[in-house]
């Protein structure tokens, strides 16, 4: 008896099949970034190697849209292959992580944006700096667009860059709001300024533009993207440009530091196990105080990891429903923002009890230290304006934030 499958579960057994293959290929690579972890913290860039390894390992498809070569995968998939490369090197999946949203984003943007970048190479790959510093004049067809941004993560390695300026729009009320604009290597400099104490493989360098043209359909409003009513949803129909900006964007700077915290934590307890304490001698992993820290450190673990599934499944059913309250989404936001912070309270309990070793250069706990603590330095991972939206939308207020 022949056993008939349906068009949509061939689909999604592909799908998994497809997911699992690439993540797979990110573990294989832990052990790759890890011996290139010091030469990338010493140039402080990623390789162009490490980049080409993730382009052929397709990790830059995860979210580009089919129009484009990509896979349109879930959202879950591209968080495992980030925090799984972070178990080998942080800076180097948060330049994965960063760089590979935009492929996402570039579906939301008109059409002819995307066509712009990829219609003759779909593997050109594009790099952002949304702080809105930047200063638009509208001409005839777009805008003059002058400025300087900080924090272009893998800009070194981008022929694109989406950048922010807030600008008065012809429906608003007068109050100048943030919109993104894409612009070509040919019209910005990158100006060397990462000089920093963590995160230093991801050459988050500045972008500076002189009185560059971007023409209209290379521009995007914020707030259309918080209404997910982009110009190039018609385009591009999938249920996984139907999720928030800020929903995906936002565990791009959040998930990797869960990878980097579980490699100090392995590093952490291998290392303990047989060390001694210089003076008694005594097995410092019977100090029943270090055996608390781990067990916490296990527990943060464990609840990041969960939390982080629960959340991607359920952005994952609300792109198919389109149900999304807005009480929900900010409290989506919230657990995003927040779990750095968890990773810093666990980092700083394993870097406690390391030693007096642990602050040479080079030791992977301290480095983990350093490069969690610089991701909690990132704007969207400050879980403080999210907990007071949170907290004030239970008595009754309105939703006060945008980035949800």
């Amino acid at each position: 008896m022949s056993v008939t499958v349906a068009p949509h579960m061939d689909a999604a057994r592909e799908a998994h099949d497809l997911a699992a293959m690439l993540v797979q290929r990110a573990r294989d690579m832990v052990p790759v970034l890890r011996e290139r972890e010091a030469a990338a913290i010493a140039a402080r860039q990623v390789s162009a190697e490490t980049i080409r390894d993730f382009k052929d390992a397709g990790f830059f498809k995860v979210l580009q849209p089919r129009n484009y070569g990509g896979f349109e995968l879930s959202p879950a998939v591209y968080c495992t292959i980030a925090k799984t490369l972070a178990e080998g090197c942080m800076g180097s999946a948060w330049v994965y992580g960063v760089v590979a949203v935009h492929n996402w984003q570039m579906a939301l943007f008109d059409p002819q944006a995307a066509d712009d970048v990829w219609g003759k190479d779909p593997s050109v790959l594009i790099s952002s700096s949304y702080m809105p510093t930047g200063k638009a004049v509208a001409v005839a067809g777009g805008y003059r667009f002058s400025g300087r941004w900080q924090f272009s993560s893998g800009s070194q390695h981008c022929d694109w860059v989406i950048l922010g300026a807030n600008m008065v729009a012809p429906d608003g009320d007068g109050t100048p709001e943030p919109y993104n604009f894409l612009v070509p290597r040919t019209d910005y400099e990158i100006v060397d300024t990462w000089h920093t104490m963590g995160l230093c493989p991801t050459g988050s360098n500045d972008i500076v533009i002189e009185d560059a043209f971007v023409p209209a359909h290379r521009v995007i409003r914020e707030r259309d993207m918080f209404a997910m009513n982009c110009p190039g949803h018609a385009a591009n129909p999938g249920p996984l440009y139907r999720i928030p900006f800020a929903q995906v964007f936002n565990r791009t700077v959040s998930t990797t530091s869960i990878g980097s915290l579980r490699r100090a934590l392995d590093i952490f307890v291998r290392a303990t196990r047989e060390k001694r304490a210089t003076y008694s001698g005594a097995r410092l992993a019977a100090d029943t105080t270090i055996q608390e820290a781990v067990a916490e450190v296990k527990l943060i673990l464990n609840d990041l990891e969960l939390r982080l599934a629960s959340d991607l499944a359920e952005l994952d059913a609300r792109s198919l429903s389109g149900d999304w309250p807005i009480e929900r989404r900010a409290e989506l936001g919230h657990h995003t923002t927040a779990m750095v912070s968890r990773c810093v309270t666990a980092v700083d309990q394993l870097m406690l009890f390391s030693g007096g070793k642990a602050i040479y250069a080079g030791n992977p706990i301290q480095r983990a230290f350093l490069d969690i603590h610089c991701a909690r330095a990132h704007v969207a991972n400050n879980p403080y304006p999210y907990a007071r939206n949170v907290g004030a939308m239970a008595f009754g207020y309105d939703n006060d934030c945008m980035d949800l």
